[in-house]
């Protein structure tokens, strides 16, 4: 059994910054890398809005520069995974993937969300390559080109509405015949004339090429009628929904229906005295590594003024 001042459970852009800034204050935290170490930015390729780089940086060398800035200030870095928690005593229990148990004065909760997707082997084979879950982190690079958005509810409204700064043309293909966006991202989107709405059209597969390697299409099929027709894009954007990486919390932390960990207004503390839950585990509107960062110090500098209470 190991007892840390704080635990940082999972190793993402908000758990790296709290890392950070707590092991600066001399708390020497313990991070939990989990099964991603680095989280969603380790698979991603170009990354243009993270302040400080003029030029694009590789979103695994920037996690792991990340990475390397928290051990340098003193933060003990564990491979491996929380498997169990408990809130209930004081100090707060984890047990590890390894059998580990370590004992905590504080808990960050940082393990992020996960896009859902749709499960094809080309749309794993292509993510990072034309395959994307975030219209805002990408659409930067679709500039005059045509790109597809899978989806039917707000995130794929505004995925697509978003896309339009950008692409010369957006497809938003949609299972059913109707949107279930609100009425007004509706009345938007059949507005915009960069905009086609394609309902009753389930993806087959994504299209690519191997030089340069990367999207060239999206293969669909009508729901009703059984037709397949491709469709000539260079970005394919999957707007199903995201999971927050939040199921062995359940049960211990109030959430709200779709599992992210409820917080107080204007910060990051959850229902439970002394843990936090910084970035996408209660993040479901912006989604950046930079918030993520910013909610990371905010959770390391009030579970150090917890800890002062103690």
């Amino acid at each position: 059994m190991t007892h840390t001042k704080m635990l940082i459970i999972g190793s993402g852009p908000a758990g790296l910054t709290a890392a950070i800034y707590a092991a600066r204050a001399m708390i020497t935290p313990m991070i939990v890398a989990g099964g991603q170490p680095g989280g969603q930015l380790t698979i991603t390729t170009d990354v243009e809005n993270y302040p400080g780089f003029a030029d694009p940086v590789q979103g695994p060398e920037l996690m792991e520069e990340m990475r390397k800035q928290a051990i340098r200030y003193g933060t003990h870095y564990e491979e491996d995974i929380v498997t169990e928690i408990d809130t209930q005593v004081r100090p707060f229990k984890a047990k590890l993937m390894s059998d580990k148990v370590i004992t905590a004065d504080t808990v960050i909760i940082s393990t992020g969300a996960q896009a859902k997707w749709l499960g094809l082997a080309s749309e794993d084979k292509y993510k990072g390559f034309g395959v994307s879950a975030c219209a805002t982190c990408d659409g930067f690079f679709y500039r005059n080109k045509g790109v597809a958005v899978v989806g039917g509810g707000n995130t794929a409204v505004e995925e697509a509405l978003f896309l339009t700064n950008f692409a010369s043309k957006v497809y938003l293909f949609h299972r059913r015949d109707t949107l279930r966006a609100e009425q007004l991202l509706q009345e938007r989107l059949f507005a915009h004339e960069k905009i086609v709405f394609m309902p009753d059209m389930v993806t087959e597969e994504i299209l690519g090429q191997e030089t340069p390697f990367g999207v060239n299409g999206i293969r669909m099929r009508n729901t009703k009628t059984g037709e397949i027709s491709d469709y000539a894009v260079d970005g394919v954007f999957i707007a199903i929904g995201h999971k927050p990486n939040t199921d062995i919390f359940r049960d211990h932390l109030d959430m709200d229906d779709e599992g992210y960990i409820k917080v107080s207004k204007g910060t990051v503390n959850s229902s439970v005295p002394g843990i936090y839950a910084p970035g996408d585990v209660s993040d479901k509107i912006y989604r950046q590594a930079v918030t993520a960062a910013g909610m990371g110090c905010m959770a390391a500098l009030d579970a150090a003024r917890y800890l002062e209470t103690l």
